[in-house]
């Protein structure tokens, strides 16, 4: 029999026989080895275990423990669950299955959908197929053979992805014990693999294929995890997000409502436009430090416009048209580029006038789906702190770090420390040539490792193959909360395409006409999906200089009124949010009510404070009071109440 070189990720090679499997390469290392295997990754491609290997290649065995066999965990754990369904509902058809963050999900056709109640027992079937362990074995079909199969299976959605299977792909069927599907693999050694570490979530109905014509699917969601402490880590996680819902905290706090006459646009109550124009005022501060002008374009423009710019072309199907009676179409702005390079355009420009640094909080609309809309997270108009750079191409890559550390800055002024940078290079569908983006692309790539070395290891990086916008490569900043989720926020484009589509130019020093470099950027993006953001990562807790209502002064007494209503006077004269509580309620229940409110500090007032000149102070979440020198506690709140870029400009002074 012929031999094969096996390489492995330590450059050592091994000789095997033709036709070893990655099973008996795992043995041939060491048996605790092979125990532990899961799957193996075959040339850079991860595949089954049991594959033979039938060439020199390079090999690395995948262990259980190894973070790439979370997605063989989940993936398995579909076909048991799918697999358990069948046994206890015969009849049942299981039509797709796929691995999602966080978890799985399958969608079944049964003429009664499944509720919430068959969970628990479909969770226990599925624990007791694990403990079958049925090993896991790969057959490769003819098309004509599983059409057959399913069809006399009664399986009607297997046919119809059979016919989807492009011509000349290996059909695989994979089988545990008895029970088989139809699927791409790869998956592990056997059942008992996937461990305990699971559970069914929720019930949802699903269109095949996600066509509103096609049957409605009861679909199951699930979760599974490597071990017990990361599903219970994943579990505590999903409650506090529950907890921390900025729809529920919306209310509770009175900020803002939805209702169906405005589907996908806020109705902002006074404390939650207060809210809003904190985050606002504080942007607009840091703009101005770094040189920002502020500028506003039209709302609505000549569907030439964009044209112009590609919008058009690529995203129309998201914009709000209209057509007048002149037969003319304009179109909302779902973003501000185009208007600002024609805010550019207007008056010559030298090249001592670059860098040209405009700033817009942009309202703006884009049409997304229903089913999509999510409180403040996903809407349809919303509010963007946009800004675009126009500068020279010697500049791009000074600009693209002032940018960066502009970002950073503002994410730890909200406290968040854990950042994420990511370059998305070019989209297969796109605007300019290869070679305009293979400039863009090397600068940016030159940026995100000065970002990466500047930051001492404190801020990681990573590339995204193929996420650029249409017409520039972008670093994307994604943060993560308080309980560990991430969001993708900030965003920094180069773009040498949009200034060269509406002939924007500068004069430069040879008095020659040159195309700037534009870069677009946003710090929060949509100011209102940071502001859910915010809302979660705080639990609406928010730090005393943005708290839309930063305290309340509440009275014990009636005699104590008057005394409050002084506090009151002088915390407001401070500049301070202060709202008086005199109500003839107890002064529990009022501190129940403010602190469901999030308000962050109750100063309490009775008649010896009123003697003393004191106030005891309830802070959010403390279980007792603080008395002190009203002095005292308004030194202190101002203090407190001070944005950290106002006291960092004060400091500095």
């Amino acid at each position: 029999m012929s031999q094969i070189s096996i390489t492995f990720p330590d450059n050592s090679v091994r000789e095997y026989d033709t036709g070893t499997t990655g099973l008996d390469v795992a043995n041939s290392i060491s048996k605790s080895l092979a125990k532990k295997s899961v799957a193996m990754v075959l040339n850079g491609t991860l595949t089954d275990l049991s594959d033979p290997i039938e060439a020199d290649s390079s090999l690395e065995i995948v262990t259980r423990d190894d973070d790439r066999a979370l997605e063989l965990i989940r993936h398995d754990a579909a076909h048991v669950m799918a697999e358990a369904v069948q046994e206890l509902y015969p009849g049942t058809q299981v039509t797709i299955g796929p691995v999602i963050e966080n978890g799985f999900y399958y969608d079944f056709a049964r003429p009664e959908p499944f509720t919430p109640e068959d969970l628990p027992k479909i969770e226990k079937k599925m624990r007791e197929i694990i403990q079958r362990n049925e090993k896991f074995t790969k057959e490769i079909w003819t098309r004509e053979e599983a059409k057959k199969t399913f069809a006399e299976m009664g399986e009607d959605y297997k046919v119809e992805l059979v016919d989807m299977i492009p011509e000349g792909d290996d059909l695989k069927i994979y089988r545990q014990g008895e029970w088989f599907d139809l699927c791409r693999g790869p998956h592990m050694v056997s059942t008992s693999q996937i461990g305990n570490a699971f559970k069914l979530m929720s019930v949802a109905g699903a269109y095949w294929r996600g066509n509103s014509d096609n049957a409605m699917l009861t679909r199951i969601y699930a979760t599974a995890w490597a071990d017990e402490k990361q599903l219970k880590a994943y579990l505590h996680r999903l409650e506090e997000a529950e907890k921390r819902d900025h729809r529920k905290l919306g209310r509770e706090m009175d900020l803002f409502h939805f209702q169906e006459e405005g589907p996908g646009v806020v109705f902002w109550h006074g404390k939650g436009w207060q809210l809003f124009q904190g985050l606002t005022n504080y942007m607009r501060r840091r703009l101005g430090e770094h040189g920002y002008e502020e500028v506003n374009a039209p709302q609505i423009l000549d569907k030439a416009m964009w044209e112009t710019s590609g919008h058009w072309e690529w995203y129309h199907e998201n914009m709000f048209v209209t057509q007048t009676e002149d037969d003319r179409t304009f179109a909302i702005k779902p973003m501000n580029c185009p208007g600002h390079v024609a805010i550019f355009k207007h008056g010559l420009k030298s090249y001592r006038d670059l860098p040209v640094k405009m700033a817009e909080f942009g309202s703006c609309n884009r049409y997304e789906p229903s089913g999509a809309l999510h409180g403040l997270m996903r809407v349809r108009g919303f509010t963007q702190d946009d800004a675009h750079v126009f500068c020279t191409d010697e500049q791009m890559a000074a600009e693209c770090l002032r940018i960066n550390d502009l970002i950073l800055s503002t994410y730890a002024d909200f406290g968040f420390e854990e950042i994420t940078v990511k370059l998305s290079t070019r989209p297969e569908k796109r605007v300019g040539s290869d070679e305009v983006w293979d400039r863009a692309e090397s600068v940016m790539g030159e940026v995100l490792k000065t970002i990466e070395e500047k930051s001492e290891g404190r801020i990681k990086t990573a590339i995204n193959p193929g996420e650029g916008a249409f017409y520039g490569p972008k670093f994307e900043y994604v943060l993560r909360d308080a309980i560990g989720r991430d969001w993708q926020c900030g965003t920094t484009q180069v773009d040498f395409n949009l200034p060269e589509r509406f002939g924007a130019f500068y004069i430069d020093q040879d008095s020659d006409k040159k195309q700037p470099v534009m870069i677009h950027r946003a710090i929060c993006g949509s100011m209102e999906r940071f502001l859910g953001i915010l809302i979660e990562n705080y639990a609406g807790h928010f730090p005393l200089w943005l708290a839309p209502q930063q305290i309340v002064v509440a009275t014990i007494t009636g005699d104590a009124d008057d005394y409050a209503i002084e506090c009151a006077k002088k915390l407001k004269a401070a500049g301070l949010r202060v709202t008086t509580d005199l109500r003839n309620e107890k002064i529990n229940y009022k501190i129940r009510e403010h602190s469901l409110a999030k308000v962050p500090a109750i100063l309490v007032c009775g008649m010896r404070e009123a003697e003393e000149g004191t106030v005891n102070v309830r802070r959010l979440g403390a279980k007792h009071q603080t008395s002190m020198g009203f002095d005292e506690a308004l030194a202190s709140f101002v203090d407190e109440a001070t944005a950290p870029d106002i006291k960092r400009a004060r400091e500095a002074e």
